[in-house]
């Protein structure tokens, strides 16, 4: 819809927005959403390397008056960051629904908002979780390798090796937040059975629908057997399914009850069946790096794919790269939401990076009636709460 026509242009409302001059760091290219800020006015500088500036690097263009910093997962947001910023740094845009980057206490300390990406990026996630697990169980990996080496000397029933079929398998969804309810309606074309577990919040609803979809499915002959789905423990969850799928946020001891770093550690690993695969596409901490490891090297499991590490990008030395567990240890370079789509639409509902300039935007631009709580994408709300 145009805007109403104006006897003064500097009556117009959008000309008073124009009229205050932004200045905004972005830490990362994030795409053609970058002009729709300069359309706008905004002053925009974008490091220009893909590698993540210095910290030191930040805090300098931080301190040289900034209103907004476009950051990524990489960077680490902190006092030292606010600090460099007290008294012009209005908002930080995180290009990512995670935030483990980013301290919130000081955040808060400093009454910086800080908004993520939540929502936009949570099919392709569930999707590429899907997709991971089939390529573990099939042996795509190996298969395509076999090929390529020019290995492939003959067809036989069993050999050089089989994979395992997903369909009408157990899948134990590890967190029922927006990404593992995604995933399950992808298991559900599959016909697998789930088990889900959630320490905060079990959305019975939607594992009532589901179940009602799973039951159409067998009552009109689209499937043998009936499958379920149901909430568990955890621990009956790890022990009765055939693939495990991890979305999880990152919580260590003291910020609750149910923490989550290290989650699946040798205890857990342990527990789950010798036949089973682990995905995580979630955040790399959950799991025990080294206990995964010696799961994988002594057979304790029979396969893992993972997208993200406890360190990233993934380091030379670590024991995950080991060849003797390389055809049952599949590794991405934290890839799950690399889809056109999801990472550069500039439109907010579609793409982290509209979404992110729109967090930036809803602050900068006092949306909301200039009331943080309000705002869509501010994560910290409670510290502008009145």
């Amino acid at each position: 819809m145009p805007f109403p026509a104006f006897e003064n242009q500097k009556e117009h409302p959008l000309t008073k927005i124009m009229e205050k001059h932004f200045r905004v760091f972005a830490t990362c290219d994030i795409g053609e959403a970058i002009n729709l800020l300069r359309e706008r006015g905004y002053e925009v500088e974008v490091y220009p390397h893909p590698e993540a500036p210095p910290k030191s690097f930040i805090i300098e263009k931080v301190r040289s008056g900034i209103d907004g910093l476009i950051t990524t997962l990489r960077d680490q947001i902190d006092a030292e960051i606010f600090e460099a910023g007290k008294g012009h740094l209005k908002v930080v845009a995180q290009y990512a629904v995670g935030f483990d980057n980013i301290n919130r206490g000081d955040a808060n300390r400093y009454k910086i908002p800080f908004t993520n990406t939540a929502d936009v990026l949570t099919e392709a996630t569930a999707e590429f979780a899907f997709f991971m697990m089939g390529e573990l169980a099939r042996r795509m990996w190996t298969a395509e390798h076999l090929t390529r080496e020019n290995n492939w000397g003959y067809w036989h029933p069993y050999l050089p090796f089989l994979g395992d079929e997903v369909t009408g398998k157990t899948v134990a969804v590890i967190g029922t937040g927006r990404i593992g309810l995604a995933f399950i309606k992808k298991c559900v074309g599959f016909d697998m059975n789930i088990l889900c577990y959630d320490p905060a919040y079990q959305n019975h609803e939607f594992v009532k629908s589901i179940q009602e979809m799973l039951d159409l499915r067998h009552a009109r002959g689209l499937v043998k057997e009936r499958p379920w789905i149901k909430y568990v423990s955890f621990e009956d969850a790890v022990r009765q399914a055939d693939f495990v799928s991890v979305h999880v946020p990152l919580l260590r001891k003291g910020e609750s009850d149910t923490p989550t770093y290290h989650l699946f550690n040798e205890h857990t690993l342990g527990d789950m069946k010798s036949t089973a695969y682990l995905i995580n596409t979630s955040r790399g901490p959950v799991i025990d790096e080294a206990a995964l490891a010696r799961a994988l090297r002594e057979n304790w499991i029979a396969g893992a794919a993972l997208d993200v590490y406890e360190k990233e990008p993934l380091p030379p030395d670590s024991p995950l790269r080991d060849p003797v567990i390389a055809d049952r240890c599949r590794l991405m370079p934290h890839f799950a939401s690399a889809a056109r789509i999801t990472r550069l639409s500039p439109d907010p509902d579609r793409g982290m990076a509209g979404r992110c300039v729109q967090g930036l935007r809803d602050v900068l631009e006092g949306h909301c009636g200039g009331d943080v709580t309000k705002m869509p994408y501010v994560v910290n709300k409670e510290a502008f709460a009145r």
